[in-house]
């Protein structure tokens, strides 16, 4: 005999139960089979409703961590640079409000020229917190727009083999003073590509400046373009500190640092590869990170057109 184990949802499984003997099961053995299987049933869902709502305090759980590790981190963020900007204000009042005083750590009072460098000096410090301030307000907002998907798609058809090396301009320099080594290959004739560009431009600038941020002097910066029938695929490598490959999947969360990964102790907000893989997602394209042999490589596929 078969009988189903249902409940008003569906059927959750059945009982088979056999006799060796050829006689038939009489009705009182029917029902009571019957009944073992709407217990089953009955305990059968509960167990999935226990499990769905240990599921959902788990994620609760977790977004309540992720939301306390954010504030902390934000609140980390937007300390920081206000303590050096209280450090250059204070030294600013004692060269202009006490000129003839002499600090505790100098032997002797400046004189103009001394001044006028160290008033530049920490003129310069303020400009850079300050920037540096402005930085994290306008990633964090560009975070938030991006997650609402407020912002319409400007779609344009280019040829995309003249356009990467505009993007790639500026970096040349700086490379080039880094004494770091750019490696382009891109085919000199590539069919038009119809995406937003200005989306397109900043994860490609967000990644160059990653590559130029981490790789040290003397390393190697390897562009390529490649098409398929798919897809455009860009791919940008840099020479850089091994990365364990359990990290290279939370390389895109909000404020992820790999410390081993940045000897040079660079500053940055932490958002810019989480705002590369939001713009990623909103032009309907998808990004991959990879590392070996010391090297890191992130692969953009751009399908050759999108919906607006």
């Amino acid at each position: 005999m078969v009988c189903p184990i249902a409940d008003d949802q569906g059927v959750l499984g059945d009982l088979r139960l056999f006799k060796p003997s050829v006689e038939a099961f009489n009705e009182l053995e029917i029902r009571l089979v019957q009944q073992v299987a709407n217990q089953c049933a009955i305990a059968i869902r509960q167990a999935r409703l226990y499990q769905a709502a240990q599921q959902q305090v788990e994620e609760l759980e977790q977004v309540s961590r992720l939301k306390d590790d954010f504030l902390s981190t934000v609140s980390h963020e937007l300390r920081t640079p206000m303590a050096s900007i209280r450090m250059a204000i204070q030294m600013l009042e004692v060269l202009w409000e006490h000129p003839n005083s002499v600090p505790n750590s100098l032997p002797k009072p400046l004189d103009e020229a001394e001044k006028r460098t160290k008033t530049a000096r920490y003129l310069q410090i303020l400009r850079n917190e300050c920037q540096r301030e402005m930085n994290l307000i306008n990633d964090l907002l560009d975070l938030a727009r991006l997650d609402a998907d407020t912002e319409p798609l400007m779609l344009r058809s280019l040829n995309p083999g003249h356009w990467i090396l505009h993007v790639i301009e500026p970096f040349e320099e700086l490379m080039e003073r880094q004494q770091q080594q750019l490696q382009i290959d891109i085919p000199t004739e590539l069919p038009d590509l119809t995406t937003d560009f200005v989306y397109l431009e900043r994860i490609l600038s967000e990644l160059l400046n990653n590559a130029y941020k981490y790789t040290p002097a003397g390393g190697a910066i390897a562009v390529s373009v490649r098409a398929t029938s798919a897809a455009l695929i860009f791919s940008i490598s840099n020479a850089s500190a091994k990365i364990p490959a359990k990290e290279l999947a939370h390389l895109f969360d909000k404020f992820y640092r790999v410390a081993s990964n940045d000897p040079w102790k660079h500053s940055g907000t932490g958002l810019g590869l989480a705002l590369v893989k939001k713009r990623v997602e909103q032009i309907q394209s998808k990004i991959e990170v990879g590392g070996e042999q010391g090297l890191i490589t992130f692969n953009l596929h751009i399908p050759w057109s999108i919906k607006p």
